[in-house]
């Protein structure tokens, strides 16, 4: 491969990788880890950060239909990464992630065969209608809390169940802001999203009302843990971040840019959240010690490459409305 194509091919593998989203499963994994009470535990970390990186890979491969209608600058529809090497790398992270937890606690397995299930599932099934892949999209992160916390004790205590319900509805929330920002390639592509059936203002207050249940169950884990004041306080400020990414989207006209910056907030956001367990498990010190370094990691890498990887530049979207018209 010439030096200008491996290039390509590297920058196309690392866009697939969405840099700004990959220390949110390591985030969930310690903070179900932390929950277990065991919250400093690399592996908890490791793990659903390659099964999500997995599911890039494998979600990229499934969605490479709709992608050519709605976001055709990607890496699969642009040409700059082929089908076939997204499928494995989809397969080979799924691999290594299995590995290491069968290696850390086998009883495992079950859970995480559950979530790669999920993982396609979403993409070739639920996806496209409407709010049950906002639910299974939820649920893998509620099951990257569980596998965090089986890789510290051989099964998860009940003190990891607000923890996973809570970022279940929270990830269901933020997954709901995205069809937002995604609702005229949906439509186009005959995704039945809630904002495509229902209309944003529907899809907006469903969300709301979603995180609103999630930031409360995450906040009833302070019931379980050593230092309720320090994940009360983080719990705190994440819901005023929250605060700050629902408010644009009740105006009354929401474009794809308006959801792009909300969804990037509740990226940012939900470090904070995952952040609070852990903090209340391990003390404030650690807790910011981890997160500062991946609030800034994922924010600057957001800044540079999100907008580019969820919008077309202008003339792919005019290209796109006149083949149409």
């Amino acid at each position: 491969m010439s030096g200008p194509r491996w290039r390509s091919a590297a920058v196309a593998h690392v866009q697939t990788w969405r840099p700004y989203t990959l220390c949110y499963p390591a985030m969930l994994g310690l903070a179900g880890a932390a929950a277990a009470g065991e919250p400093v535990a690399p592996t908890a970390a490791l793990v659903p950060a390659l099964g999500w990186l997995s599911g890039h890979y494998l979600g990229d491969y499934f969605d490479r239909g709709l992608d050519a209608i709605g976001k055709p600058h990607r890496p699969i529809p642009s040409g700059r990464l082929s089908a076939e090497a997204a499928l494995l790398g989809g397969i080979a992270c799924a691999l290594a992630s299995a590995v290491l937890a069968a290696g850390s606690n086998w009883r495992i397995l079950p859970v995480f065969v559950l979530a790669m299930l999920g993982i396609v599932g979403y993409s070739k099934v639920f996806k496209k209608r409407g709010a049950a892949g906002n639910v299974v999209r939820g649920a893998l992160s509620a099951l990257a809390v569980v596998i965090g916390a089986m890789l510290v004790v051989p099964l998860p205590p009940w003190s990891v169940l607000p923890v996973a319900l809570g970022f279940l509805a929270h990830d269901t929330a933020s997954n709901l802001v995205g069809t937002v920002r995604d609702v005229d390639g949906d439509r186009a592509g005959g995704y039945r999203s809630v904002p495509v059936r229902h209309g944003v203002r529907h899809a907006v207050r469903l969300a709301l009302g979603l995180y609103v249940t999630g930031v409360l169950f995450i906040a009833s884990a302070a019931w379980f843990i050593p230092d309720p004041s320090a994940h009360l306080t983080l719990v705190l400020l994440a819901a005023v971040a929250g605060a700050v990414a629902f408010t644009p989207l009740f105006r009354d006209a929401v474009d794809r840019s308006v959801a792009l910056r909300a969804h990037e907030v509740l990226v940012g956001e939900r470090l904070v959240l995952a952040a609070a367990v852990v903090a209340g498990s391990a003390g404030p010190a650690f807790a910011l010690a981890v997160l500062v370094p991946v609030l800034v990691l994922s924010l600057a890498t957001q800044a540079v490459m999100r907008a580019r990887h969820e919008i077309p530049p202008a003339p792919a979207l005019l290209r796109r409305k006149d083949t149409v018209a």
